[in-house]
Protein backbone atom coordinates (compact mmCIF):
# COMPACT_ATOMS: atom_id res chain seq x y z
CA UNK A 1 0.00 0.00 0.00
CA UNK A 2 1.90 3.09 -1.20
CA UNK A 3 1.22 6.10 1.00
CA UNK A 4 0.98 9.69 -0.26
CA UNK A 5 0.90 13.06 1.47
CA UNK A 6 -1.69 15.06 -0.46
CA UNK A 7 -4.46 17.65 -0.32
CA UNK A 8 -8.09 16.84 0.51
CA UNK A 9 -10.51 19.58 -0.55
CA UNK A 10 -13.07 21.03 1.77
CA UNK A 11 -14.99 24.28 1.93
CA UNK A 12 -17.93 25.38 -0.10
CA UNK A 13 -18.31 26.25 -3.77
CA UNK A 14 -15.63 28.72 -4.97
CA UNK A 15 -14.19 28.93 -1.42
CA UNK A 16 -11.64 26.11 -1.27
CA UNK A 17 -9.99 24.96 1.92
CA UNK A 18 -7.61 22.03 1.97
CA UNK A 19 -6.42 19.57 4.60
CA UNK A 20 -2.95 18.09 4.19
CA UNK A 21 -3.48 14.39 4.78
CA UNK A 22 -1.60 11.12 4.68
CA UNK A 23 -3.61 8.63 2.62
CA UNK A 24 -3.31 5.48 0.59
CA UNK A 25 -2.61 6.26 -3.05
CA UNK A 26 -5.71 4.24 -3.97
CA UNK A 27 -8.12 6.22 -1.75
CA UNK A 28 -10.33 8.91 -3.34
CA UNK A 29 -9.25 12.56 -3.05
CA UNK A 30 -11.75 13.53 -0.37
CA UNK A 31 -12.22 10.02 0.97
CA UNK A 32 -10.56 7.92 3.61
CA UNK A 33 -7.23 9.05 5.02
CA UNK A 34 -4.78 7.81 7.65
CA UNK A 35 -3.89 11.09 9.39
CA UNK A 36 -4.53 14.81 9.06
CA UNK A 37 -1.20 16.64 9.42
CA UNK A 38 -2.06 20.20 8.42
CA UNK A 39 -4.21 22.74 6.59
CA UNK A 40 -3.85 25.01 3.55
CA UNK A 41 -6.06 28.02 2.82
CA UNK A 42 -5.19 29.54 -0.60
CA UNK A 43 -7.60 32.50 -0.46
CA UNK A 44 -5.90 35.09 1.79
CA UNK A 45 -3.27 37.35 0.22
CA UNK A 46 -0.66 35.53 2.31
CA UNK A 47 -1.71 31.92 1.91
CA UNK A 48 -2.26 30.25 5.26
CA UNK A 49 -0.34 26.97 5.63
CA UNK A 50 -0.07 25.06 8.89
CA UNK A 51 1.81 21.75 9.01
CA UNK A 52 2.69 19.60 12.01
CA UNK A 53 6.44 19.25 11.36
CA UNK A 54 6.88 16.35 13.76
CA UNK A 55 4.25 14.20 12.03
CA UNK A 56 5.46 15.30 8.59
CA UNK A 57 8.99 14.09 9.36
CA UNK A 58 7.60 10.84 10.77
CA UNK A 59 5.65 10.05 7.60
CA UNK A 60 8.50 11.06 5.29
CA UNK A 61 10.73 8.71 7.30
CA UNK A 62 8.18 5.92 6.80
CA UNK A 63 8.40 6.38 3.03
CA UNK A 64 5.32 8.50 2.30
CA UNK A 65 5.68 10.49 -0.92
CA UNK A 66 4.31 14.05 -1.09
CA UNK A 67 2.49 15.12 -4.24
CA UNK A 68 4.00 17.94 -6.32
CA UNK A 69 1.67 20.56 -4.77
CA UNK A 70 2.35 19.45 -1.20
CA UNK A 71 6.09 19.32 -1.93
CA UNK A 72 6.03 22.98 -3.05
CA UNK A 73 4.05 23.95 0.09
CA UNK A 74 6.63 22.17 2.26
CA UNK A 75 9.52 23.97 0.55
CA UNK A 76 7.89 27.39 0.95
CA UNK A 77 6.45 27.17 4.45
CA UNK A 78 8.28 24.57 6.56
CA UNK A 79 11.42 25.74 8.26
Amino acid sequence: MPVKIRLARGGRKKRPFYRIVVASSEAPRDGRFIENIGTYNPLPVDTDVQINNERLQFWLGQGAEPTDTVQSLIKKHVK
